[in-house]
């Protein structure tokens, strides 16, 4: 077959999933999904803004399916603790089959190897296997297809394909390599998948493979019984560990094109490293503890200042590039979604991501992990606040140009977080700095009734100002976090969930979705307020919108019960990490601003 481009319709994937049924593996470095028939229904590789060499999420060619051959079936599975290290199983007519699966870690950045497991539970197991490499988004065919003893090689345009534990497949008409794996009850077998920008000889040994996995996992995640939610706090810890680049880079999410509503458009690609998603992940893991997350988070968001000082983008790859503009590819798309690689936000100016980057640092500070090149990105970051804090900018939601709250307060907290926990210099002023913004801004976006409003034009509620005012914009006696903390609720909560903003006069839930971080955001304020009970509820409720994998993708379909958007969404497990550690009364549990 030609290795050019075809039409996608001739390899349609199976059909998709609703959000929640999918599983994530991931190595910092790129990560797949998990379908619950075996599926690895997205990953891209090398790395996770390249072109996806299995697309079937978003109904494109490629894949890699390792599954009963008996469809009778039902399906499960679960992570081992603290690890991303899937478990899936089915239970069959005639017995369990199970297939334990994870990326290898530490990982190369130009290197993905996929170890899978599967394992006659009870009975004898009769399993399918079937590998399809799709690189480019299922531009480029698999070729060369040969077999080397145990092993098989291929290609796919640029990249080179190994599949080991696979000497008894077939290639069929289809360029497909195909096998049937029959296993005696107890019995496993060991399939290892790599594909390489390189030709790679080194033996793909599946039981060191997986000793250096478990290894890797156990030292990334802590223990974590010091916190209100123990087992989801460490789940939290995994997702964030595997969603961050060794270059340190956090990607918002594993997928591009996931709709938040149907055909609405709002569906984007957020395989990229956001400043705040960073910052929030950064402040997450101080609350607990000076753990390697922090460091890796704060050298990411060190190196952007340095090199773009006042013009820090919102938004770059996990090894510090601008995002590509937004363009198509020749996908289907998810169900109601379309098909869009890059982003357009790497091109906005967003103020809160200096405020969110200044409290970053002071949480650094405040652990002894701030360096000399960090301190000065601290300073860097302060002047450019200075500079612009009165401009328009796009905001947290990246929406037009405005003058929104949320991003002067970020910014309050954070200049006094560094005056606080770094130091001014000889001649500076944090401190005096953040109460000229602050006052300014209780000019223009304090609501005559006395709670916060979005903008200085919109006097609407924004449930994203819980944030800043629960980390001490405000001492937490001001009559405003009261009143707004109370307004959001009011308004834009639901049956327990909390809801960004208004859309006009539409119900809430017909435009989008609960935000999940905007609950885990009630829930802190509730707790900066001394109001433990209801912190505890919103948490709680907050948590449970999940799917059976555990993870959390950026919205909630209150009514249907559904995920939506982009999956895992790393900025909702970071602030539940948070949240659990703060509740949990962990050493970490001081909130900035020393309350």
């Amino acid at each position: 077959m030609s290795g050019g481009p075809h039409p996608v319709d001739a390899r349609r994937a199976d059909s998709p999933w609703v959000l929640r049924d999918y599983a994530l593996v991931a190595d910092g470095e790129r990560g797949a999904l998990v379908d619950p028939r075996g599926g690895i229904a997205w990953l891209c590789a090398p790395a996770w803004h390249s072109g996806a060499v299995f697309s079937g999420l978003l109904g494109g060619p490629g894949h890699y399916r390792v599954r009963p051959a008996d469809d009778w079936n039902v399906w499960g599975g679960y992570y081992e603790d603290g690890t991303l290290i899937r478990v899936s199983r089915w239970v069959t007519a005639d017995g369990i089959v199970s297939c334990r699966e994870a990326l290898a870690v530490p990982a190369e950045t130009e290197r993905v190897v996929l170890l899978r497991q599967v394992r006659a539970v009870r009975g004898e197991a009769l399993v399918d296997i079937g590998l399809d490499v799709r690189a480019e988004y299922g531009r480029r065919d698999m070729t060369g297809i040969r077999r080397e003893g145990e092993l098989w090689r291929a290609r796919s345009g640029a990249l080179h394909v190994r599949l080991t534990g696979a000497g008894h497949a077939r290639t069929g008409p289809d360029g497909e390599l195909h096998g049937r794996l029959r296993l005696p009850e107890g019995a496993h077998h060991d399939l290892v998948l790599e594909i390489a920008t390189e030709r790679r000889d080194a033996p793909l040994d599946p039981r060191d493979l997986w000793e250096t996995t478990e290894r890797w996992w156990k030292k990334a995640v802590p223990g974590c019984a010091d916190t209100a939610a123990p087992r989801d706090t460490r789940m939290a810890y995994a997702v964030l560990n595997g969603l961050t680049s060794s270059r340190g880079g956090m990607v918002a999410a594993a997928t591009t094109s996931l709709p938040e509503r149907a055909d609405t458009g709002r569906d984007y690609d957020y395989r990229y490293a956001w400043i705040r998603d960073q910052c929030y992940a950064g402040i997450a893991v101080a609350a607990h503890g000076p753990h390697p997350l922090l460091d890796r988070a704060v050298r990411f968001v060190t190196d952007r200042i340095l090199e773009d000082g006042a013009d820090l983008r919102p938004a770059y790859t996990v090894d510090g590039r601008p995002p590509p503009d937004e363009h198509p590819l020749p996908l289907t798309g998810y169900p109601g979604g379309s098909d869009r690689a890059g982003n357009r936000a790497g091109r906005q100016f967003q103020l809160d991501a200096f405020g969110e980057a200044l409290q970053l640092f002071a949480a650094a500070g405040r652990h002894g992990m701030l360096d000399g090149r960090s301190a000065e990105a601290a300073r860097i970051a302060a002047e450019a606040v200075g500079e612009r804090w009165a401009e328009p900018e796009a905001g947290l939601w990246e929406l037009d140009e405005r003058w929104w709250a949320h991003s002067r307060l970020s910014c309050v907290v954070g200049l006094r977080d560094l005056d606080r926990y770094i130091g001014a210099g000889a001649s500076a002023d944090w401190s005096g700095l953040a109460d000229t913004v602050l006052e300014a801004t209780r000019v223009r976006c304090l609501h005559p009734e006395g709670h916060w409003q979005r903008a200085a034009d919109d006097p609407g509620p924004e449930a994203a100002l819980l944030l800043p005012l629960a980390r001490g914009a405000v001492p937490p006696t001001d009559p405003s976090l009261r009143l707004t903390h109370a307004q959001v609720v009011r308004r834009l909560a639901k049956d327990g969930y909390v809801h960004r903003f208004r859309h006009g006069d539409e119900p809430l839930g017909d435009a989008e979705g609960a935000f999940l971080l905007c609950g885990f955001m009630a829930a802190l304020s509730a707790h900066a307020q001394g109001r433990v009970t209801e912190a505890s509820r919103w948490f709680e409720r907050t948590r449970s919108a999940c799917g059976p994998a555990g993870l959390f993708a950026e919205e909630y379909d209150v009514a249907q019960r559904q995920l939506r958007g982009n999956l895992p969404q790393g900025f909702v497990h970071a602030l539940l990490l948070e949240r659990s550690a703060r509740f949990g009364g962990t050493s970490g549990d001081a909130v900035p601003g020393g309350w």
